[in-house]
């Protein structure tokens, strides 16, 4: 959700934590998962720059506002960082969520229970297609490039989230977020925050490489119906 937080409020949550050293194999297996994250990273970039070109442009054709949006989560070990996304939503959307959730409890209701609005009036029309296809997430390639993401993993969640996780942070922050991950290949937006975490916390708990590749692989065919996002 692109809505930029107010940095006071994220500071108690800004905390990291201190993560266990890998053995031999555990390395091993970080280090062949950090060259796919990179290969896929590099690929994904140059084949998609055409499109991002077209995406930029339409953009600043919809709507006033930068084309990029960034936003802090949540790394590897609870470190802060800035994800970035193509800009959805109109700029003033911070101030337009307030008033909605004051407005409406329906909208107040579904926010609380998925933190996100499935007809959600502070997208734009660029936006929205965008949102559909997943394709606002292409410039996490470079989150990915930086060492901040990896393309497959838990979703990057907001700093305000962690005191919503009930404890699972501890094994979820223990590695890095994924541009997509388990509850996005069998999910996407169609379940509650909570379900969101114990799938999160599924993969934590699975991951492998062959379970990454899988996920890449399916990665393409649920963002290709567009089912369940927003």
């Amino acid at each position: 959700m692109d809505v930029p937080l107010k940095d006071l409020k994220e500071l108690p949550d800004l905390v990291e934590l201190k993560l266990p050293r890998r053995s031999g194999a555990a390395a091993t297996a970080a280090a062949s998962k950090r060259l796919l994250d990179v290969l896929g990273a590099l690929c994904g970039l140059i084949l998609s720059l055409p499109l991002i070109l077209v995406i930029a442009l339409a953009i600043k054709l919809d709507s006033r506002g930068p084309v990029l949006f960034t936003q802090t989560r949540l790394g590897r070990g609870g470190r802060a960082f800035r994800l970035i996304k193509f800009r959805t939503m109109y700029v003033d959307a911070e101030a337009r969520l307030a008033d909605l959730l004051r407005a409406d409890a329906a909208l107040r209701l579904e926010y609380e229970t998925f933190h996100k609005l499935q007809a959600d009036p502070r997208v734009t029309w660029v936006g929205r297609l965008l949102r559909r296809y997943s394709l606002d997430e292409l410039p996490q390639f470079v989150n990915v490039l930086r060492g901040e993401m990896s393309l497959v993993g838990p979703r990057p969640y907001l700093p305000r989230e962690r005191r919503k996780m009930n404890g699972s942070e501890r094994h979820i922050l223990s590695v890095m977020p994924g541009l997509t991950g388990y509850w996005q290949v069998h999910a996407r937006n169609g379940v509650a925050f909570e379900e969101r975490v114990e799938m999160d916390l599924h993969y934590v708990h699975a991951r492998s490489l062959r379970l990454d590749v899988d996920l890449l692989r399916r990665t393409v065919m649920v963002v290709l119906r567009g089912k369940h996002a927003c």
